[in-house]
């Protein structure tokens, strides 16, 4: 393959989430999360698994830093967790868990890391979640508050926030097909959520705003949604359903300061949109400086009297069908096709011009196993090969004229992976839950080589 060099000042990182690494959560004044619950509630997570120690993070920060300092780091993308801010959501500020966060930012900076932070990855404070969470409309106030206070402490040092991630994850999987915290299953509850998480979104970015914040943005997981047959009208009409409820229903109030009519049509068939309030799309579309990509695989869909639909999908049961995955998977049974993230990149720029874009998150889960190489090292062929499949579709993404600033890679360590627990492993370093000891993996090596010549 020919060299491929990737754009002066690109930024190259790694991305994690609070409760995902961190654990300690009982430890100085932490209140519990919907997924403190969640991970407890018998059958949601494998095994029982839950992130009261994951990858110990909290204690151990300092050493992560300096793993990726070796790296070659540029960003560390990490999430702040609310419920060690706010234990209850609202109401005092807890000055220990500001402390922690404090401490990272000066950590990164001192070794030439830009701390990339994002305000929300999915630990709402249970107390709030007692109140309603995503679906009442004052989380939405509640959030903007959060931003301010989080902001007030490491604003001087942080320029760039992004306010949620994957909205979509905590309205469809939280509220929809009830798979992540809180677990709930009503599809008008996830409409109801998608709507305040967005306008939480709005109220914080303005918030941020106007404390000054350098650069604010949010990070979404937007789809690359293809028909199963190209000429098929059933197929394209599937297609623009689920882009709908995936990608439209985010991107244009965000955008364009609107919902599409086509989405707020299927919408109400299915919830009376009273949380839709006069207003609310102007505050949703506070403008950003920067749009975070998600991107693991695309999603194949048929027009079909009758198809399955799938719940993370509200309204979709009896009319598509998803196409399970094809080719070589991931071990989350996860399709691998790059071009999906070129289609998806160029889709954001040509329908939403004149925002940059940041893949804030792209990876792949691997069964590593320690040992199976003489020297003792995890060589994760098939993650390197992941990655460079898709830094590839990245790099053609900028050569078609994408305003691409930089890739993410999910994930740095491996990690409490959700309703998965322990049993999925994203990390480019191996960790042993038993020792917490870091090893690098092949792909950690690769990557470092990927960023001193800032390409492939």
């Amino acid at each position: 393959m020919s060299e491929l060099r990737f754009p002066e000042g690109f930024r190259w990182g790694a991305a994690t989430a609070a409760y995902q690494i961190e654990g300690a959560v009982r430890d100085d004044g932490r209140g519990p999360s919907i997924w403190d619950t969640f991970s407890r509630t018998p059958g949601k997570v494998h095994q029982g698994h839950t992130g009261d120690v994951a990858c110990d993070h909290y204690h151990r920060y300092a050493d992560d830093v300096a793993l990726m300092a070796e790296l070659g780091l540029r960003t560390y993308r990490f999430s702040v967790a609310w419920p060690r801010i706010q234990p209850d959501g609202t109401g005092p500020v807890n000055p220990r868990g500001l402390d922690f966060y404090d401490r990272l930012v000066d950590a990164l900076l001192a070794r030439g890391i830009d701390p990339l932070v994002t305000l929300y990855h999915w630990d709402l404070p249970q107390a709030l979640e007692d109140r309603g969470g995503w679906t009442a409309r004052e989380t939405a106030e509640h959030f903007a508050t959060y931003a301010t206070v989080v902001h007030a402490r490491l604003g001087d040092r942080v320029r760039t926030w992004t306010t949620l991630n994957e909205p979509w994850c905590s309205a469809y999987l939280g509220y929809g097909n009830g798979v992540h915290a809180p677990g709930v299953r009503d599809a008008g509850a996830a409409f109801t959520a998608v709507h305040h998480l967005l306008l939480g979104h709005g109220l914080a970015a303005r918030a941020l705003r106007a404390a000054g914040a350098a650069t604010v943005g949010i990070t979404l997981n937007t789809g690359d949604i293809r028909p199963a047959d190209p000429d098929r009208a059933a197929d394209a009409a599937a297609v623009r359903l689920v882009d709908g409820l995936q990608n439209r229903i985010f991107l244009d109030p965000l955008l364009r300061a609107a919902y599409p009519d086509d989405v707020l049509d299927h919408t109400a068939r299915i919830v009376e949109p009273t949380f839709l309030r006069d207003g609310d799309e102007k505050l949703i579309a506070a403008p950003i400086d920067l749009l975070g990509v998600n991107y693991y695989s695309p999603t194949y869909v048929a027009g079909r009297p009758g198809g399955a639909g799938n719940e993370a999908y509200p309204g979709t049961d009896g009319a598509v069908e998803f196409l399970p995955p094809a080719g070589p998977l991931t071990d989350m049974g996860w399709m691998i096709e790059p071009a999906g993230l070129t289609r998806l990149l160029e889709r954001l720029a040509a329908d939403y011009p004149g925002v940059p874009l940041l893949v804030t998150e792209n990876g792949a889960a691997y069964p590593d196993k320690t040992g199976n190489d003489p020297a003792g090292e995890i060589v994760d062929t098939d993650r390197i090969a992941y990655l460079d499949g898709h830094l590839r579709a990245a790099h053609e993404a900028i050569a078609r004229g994408v305003d691409l600033r930089g890739y993410l890679v999910w994930s740095l360590l491996d990690n409490f992976e959700w309703a998965e627990g322990y049993r999925k492993r994203f990390g480019i370093v191996h960790v042993d839950y038993l020792t917490q000891r870091r090893t690098l993996k092949a792909s950690a090596r690769w990557y470092q080589e990927v960023i001193s010549r800032n390409g492939l």
